[in-house]
């Protein structure tokens, strides 16, 4: 019998009594709009996205959970203990009741709530999750020294990945490097053009996350351009009815599918380059560019901070950031001969592999950590229900 079974057998042996969210902690939201984040600012600010950006003002000073409550990151969890700020539609968990340890509550939320949340999301143009929902949510609460002892074990495995991580983030950044330095051609003799001069932007027609099936003319809703496409594509993850197809608008192989819309001005301009066999829908949240270039060295292009920087002051900003054909047409992109184009390719190509492939390195291996953590955290939290109790 290992430690925590010895706990249960002595301190709950009939099982263990759940309670809502709203019953352990106060729930609030952040105020400040995405937009209000800063370059170099002094606190964390936690929007929508998986990781915070930065703010020149606090709200907070505390210790706290913070849960994603819209768009394509919904759901998604973040701890922070001291001085931060939030986005107006991010949920913040502070001031917890003493019967809960606050690394137990995250460990529970992040093994549970997700998935709750999946099933139970508010469909629209942007889904998201309601404040209800987070206080009804239902999680164990066995005696202080069992969630203690859940909590010691489950932080040597995040503590393993986090190592992991942090190595595939300095690779990352090498990365990241070397992607704006081949693609700046600072110093050498190069033709630059405006990609309005070079090529042709389409944008996409409406429809919505309903009308996919399972077999079907291939699409691209543009929530997938962040959770599912990365550089090129060959094959697509979603279809559409033939009919409802035919009235939309596509890009060919060839291509360049960007994104136009997005929560945050960091999401708009992303592209990847389509290389399937034939045509495939896209969304109206996105372009398609047409043109004569590599079409994956368009789409390294288009992660750079060169090419960022220009689109940058044609963005639009509100509920929903957005751009428009002529913003992305006045962007300047370097034309290399097309030899070189493709040996920048070949070279990026092995970074990204390097640094993104799951099937290989550093990702394989934060890949196996974290469904082993995934795995023992299933079952450390997997209690016998006291309903009375």
């Amino acid at each position: 019998m290992n430690k925590i079974e010895e706990l249960i057998e002595q301190l709950c042996p009939d099982g263990v009594k759940s309670k809502g969210l709203i019953d352990l902690a106060k729930i609030s939201t952040g105020k400040l709009n995405a937009n209000a984040m800063i370059e170099n600012g002094l606190y964390p600010f936690f929007t929508c996205s998986e990781k915070p950006y930065k703010i020149d003002k606090f709200a907070f000073d505390t210790e706290a959970i913070l849960i994603s409550g819209n768009g394509s990151q919904v759901g998604h969890i973040n701890y922070y203990k001291g001085k931060f700020n939030a986005y107006q539609r991010t949920y913040v968990l502070f001031d917890f009741d003493r019967s809960i340890n606050v690394k137990f509550m995250l460990y529970c939320l992040k093994g549970s709530l997700k998935e709750y949340i999946l099933k139970n999301v508010n469909e629209g143009s942007v889904p998201y999750i309601t404040l209800p929902m987070l206080q009804n949510f239902q999680i164990p609460i066995p005696p202080l020294p069992i969630q203690q002892e859940i909590v010691s074990i489950l932080d040597k495995f995040t503590q393993l990945e986090a190592e992991l991580e942090a190595e595939l983030e300095a690779r990352r950044a090498q990365y990241e490097y070397y992607r704006n330095e081949l693609l700046n051609f600072e110093g050498k003799e190069v033709e630059w053009k405006t990609m309005g001069e070079v090529g042709q932007f389409v944008r996409g027609r409406r429809f919505v996350k309903d009308d996919i099936i399972a077999e079907g003319i291939p699409c691209i809703h543009y929530g997938e351009m962040y959770t599912h496409y990365k550089i090129w594509a060959k094959k697509a993850k979603s279809f559409l009815d033939p009919a409802l197809a035919a009235k939309l608008r596509v890009a060919h192989p060839g291509d360049v599918i960007i994104v136009s819309a997005g929560e945050t001005i960091e999401d708009i301009g992303n592209g990847v380059a389509w290389l399937g066999d034939s045509d495939i829908v896209i969304h109206d949240a996105c372009f398609t560019y047409s043109h004569s270039l590599n079409p994956i060295y368009v789409s390294y292009y288009l992660q750079t901070n060169l090419f960022r920087s220009q689109i940058k002051k044609y963005i639009s900003s509100g509920k929903i950031s957005s751009i428009n054909a002529p913003g992305l047409s006045k962007a300047r992109i370097p034309i290399p001969s097309l030899a070189e184009q493709e040996r920048i390719v070949g070279i990026l190509d092995k970074f990204d592999s390097l640094v993104n492939d799951i099937s290989v390195g550093l990702p394989a291996e934060i890949q196996a950590r974290r469904k082993q953590y995934e795995y023992y955290r299933g079952k450390l939290l997997d209690f016998k229900s006291n309903s009375n109790g």
